[in-house]
């Protein structure tokens, strides 16, 4: 879009979107009254409301192109799936016309039965329900040659199960609401509704789509998995906060129009750490619209790239030895007063209310920290934790000096002196002084407050958010009962209701500080510490996924209703396979790249250095051939190190793939992705010694400097 003519994004923001102004203009007045109930405050939509919503829908997106419309949902793929169906009917006398009712608007039946479900049903018990989502606004997806309308919907089981992400999401919602208005009451606090904020920022790699197709790893396996680090990659530290590539700031620009037509706020745009990656991230919105505006970005993502001849790249970590990118999901809550619940404001010593729900988060992390890191555990993400770019595997809080200041104060049962909120001064007097915020930031920390929210920095950058926030919610949603609990109990003993506050936070504080931890998470002096405060180090996938099946846990979800014990074992089961499904496709493409490519070109240039080695001999009689004598040797005893190490592998991806056992399955799958690394270290150094022309891929320094 010409820069020239751009229309203010205030005048076509949303313009996709059926939300509830639009409603408002084209449903009669107690259709709308109906209908902001359901939204508003839960209340059952009845038949006749919902067929006078379906028509203005179906009438609204006829006006916008749209000759299909589709329940829009998110199975638990990760990813984001849709039926389309045509507005096409039969009228009277056989005539030929649109028609969209109410029944069609509330469900449809997808079958779906491909989608895994972890032992929920079996394909001959294939009848799966999609139900519209009122509290997601539909939204119109522009498509070159046609427009959809999409219904943003959950998917259950023919018996009520949860099929998706986004059902255990609503219910967690539900959960805190209900936990944070009983705490709220011992406040005087006239809210009527407590839910969960979330910004989600959103990194990835653009390169040029001629590179991506170039590679069978990053096809297959959405990664690099070969590649020797270029010469000059991020150390330099250039990249970041950069000037923008034009390329890139071609895919940004179209990508924040078709964003905005949505009703996605997007705010920032950034060059990341590493060349070629880059960050966009919105203005926070309520948990279930958030995570629904970045699953949509996502697919966006993916299509206006391939529109501009670029491939985008979501994976964690897509090229090894670089920055790998991440899904920073900054969470708080808020009231239906507009109050974030996470603001200390001026004076955070004496702000009671603000401690309440600052320390029952520290505490349902302390508590859940098994939970939350096997909420952000899968194969991709593996590879980004305990890197220098992502938070370790050790779940963590960070809060800041001050109010470390005062959660010690407050366990030691010492008064803290308020204190205002200070100024930052750069000592020159054309500078404007700033206010200092109550909190630093800490870059390493896998959770840390920000000042009045927290930063859930560990979750990947291929994930759905509904994961990671689901358990979140479900912690603080426990913590919360506990504090209303330990509240009430005190207060039999005539305490007064702060008297009673403070005690229990104080209990609290002190059974969970061992969580909090201000220094540099990426030290090995802190996975010691951690070790010695009996903090979990949960590496590996299967490892952290097997703490879903600890009663604990089991416990924490279906004391709330968010899984039952079934839906828990089901989501256990599912992401294993998965993890287990991505490290068998890894071990295939590494294997057949090996044999097929770069075995063949090593071959093929040892053959030329040979022959090359035979005429210089006859030439020289023997002098001069030192060089080329190490190189033919060097290539030669690595073709045969990359020959027995992908035997190796061959082996153990055998015995992986026939073991019956799951939790074993899952140790020798770890073993496999570590052979696989084996492989790649011979193949990386071929790089150093096979020539350019002979090399069968792109190399990292073509894909990474290529914008």
């Amino acid at each position: 879009m010409n820069n020239k003519t751009a229309r203010r994004v205030s005048s076509y923001f949303g313009e996709n979107l059926f939300d509830m102004d639009k409603m408002a203009g084209s449903l009669p007045g107690h259709a709308y009254s109906k209908l902001e109930k359901v939204v508003n405050s839960g209340a059952t939509l009845d038949l006749e409301t919902a067929n006078i919503v379906a028509v203005a829908m179906k009438d609204w997106a006829l006006s916008k192109g749209c000759t299909h419309y589709t329940h829009w949902f998110q199975p638990m793929t990760g990813f984001t799936a849709e039926k389309h169906d045509s507005f096409l009917a039969y009228g009277e006398h056989g005539r030929i016309i649109e028609a969209f009712t109410g029944k069609q608007l509330i469900q449809g039946e997808p079958d779906a039965s491909s989608f895994p479900s972890g032992g929920i049903r079996a394909t001959f018990e294939a009848r799966g329900y999609t139900i519209w989502d009122p509290t997601s606004p539909a939204f119109v997806m522009e498509y070159p040659h046609g427009n959809t309308l999409c219904i943003p919907s959950i998917f259950i089981s023919y018996t009520g199960e949860a099929l998706d992400k986004k059902t255990p999401l609503l219910r967690s919602l539900q959960a805190l609401n209900n936990a944070a208005l009983d705490v709220l009451k011992l406040f005087r606090n006239p809210a009527t509704q407590v839910f969960s904020t979330l910004g989600v920022e959103q990194e990835y790699f653009l390169i040029d789509d001629r590179h991506f197709k170039a590679r069978p790893d990053l096809m297959a396996a959405g990664r690099t998995l070969f590649g020797k680090a270029p010469a000059k990659h991020q150390q330099m530290e250039d990249q970041y906060f950069g000037n923008i590539p034009e390329r890139a700031f071609h895919f940004m620009t179209e990508l924040e129009e078709e964003a905005y037509k949505q009703g996605i706020p997007l705010k920032t745009r950034h060059n990341e750490v590493a060349p070629n990656q880059f960050e966009v991230a919105p203005v926070f919105e309520g948990v279930n619209i958030a995570v629904d505006h970045n699953q949509i970005l996502m697919d966006m993502m993916d299509r206006i790239a391939k529109r501009q001849g670029l491939a985008v790249l979501l994976h964690e970590k897509p090229f090894a030895h670089i920055n790998g990118s991440g899904k920073h999901c900054n969470w708080s809550l808020a009231t239906d007063r507009g109050e974030n619940l996470l603001d200390p404001g001026q004076t955070p010593h004496a702000n009671l209310q603000f401690l309440v729900f600052l320390v029952s988060t520290i505490w349902a992390v302390h508590e859940h920290s098994r939970e939350l890191r096997a909420s952000i555990a899968s194969c991709s993400n593996d590879l980004r934790l305990g890197a220098n770019e992502a938070p370790p595997a050790i779940i963590s809080v960070f809060v800041g000096d001050l109010l470390t200041r005062v959660l010690d104060d407050l366990a030691a049962g010492r008064t803290s002196a308020t204190r205002d909120q200070g100024w930052l001064s750069v000592g020159i007097d054309k500078i404007p002084r700033i206010p200092q915020d109550n909190t630093d930031r800490n870059r390493t920390s896998p959770f840390a407050f920000t000042g009045s929210k927290f930063e859930f920095r560990a979750v990947g950058s291929s994930a759905t958010p509904a994961s990671a926030v689901t358990v979140l919610n479900a912690a603080v949603a426990d913590a919360l009962t506990h504090v209303g609990e330990q509240i009430a109990r005190r207060m039999k003993n005539k305490k007064d209701t702060t008297a009673a506050t403070v005690e229990t936070l104080r209990a609290m504080v002190k059974s969970s500080r061992k969580i909090l931890f201000e220094g540099d998470n990426y030290s090995e002096k802190w996975s010691r510490e951690a070790e010695r405060r009996g903090l979990p180090n949960l590496r590996t996938t299967p490892e952290a996924l097997r703490t879903l099946l600890e009663p604990k846990s089991v416990k924490m979800f279906t004391r709330f209703g968010i899984y039952s014990k079934r839906e828990v074992e089901a989501r256990y089961h599912i992401d294993m396979e998965n993890y287990f499904k991505q490290v068998d496709i890894e071990a295939e493409v590494t294997r057949d790249m090996a044999m097929t490519m770069f075995i063949p070109a090593a071959m093929n240039y040892a053959t030329d250095l040979a022959d090359c080695l035979g005429g210089t001999g006859e030439i020289l009689g023997g002098t001069g051939t030192k060089a080329l004598t190490g190189i033919l040797r060097n290539v030669t005893s690595d073709i045969d190190r990359l020959h027995g190490a992908v035997s190796r592998l061959d082996s153990l991806l055998s015995a992986a793939t026939a073991e019956p056992d799951i939790g074993r399955k899952g140790t020798k799958f770890v073993g496999v992705k570590t052979q696989c690394e084996k492989v790649r270290a011979v193949i990386d150094n071929l790089e150093k010694s096979v020539s350019d022309e002979y090399w069968p891929v792109p190399k990292y320094r073509s894909m990474l400097f290529s914008l």
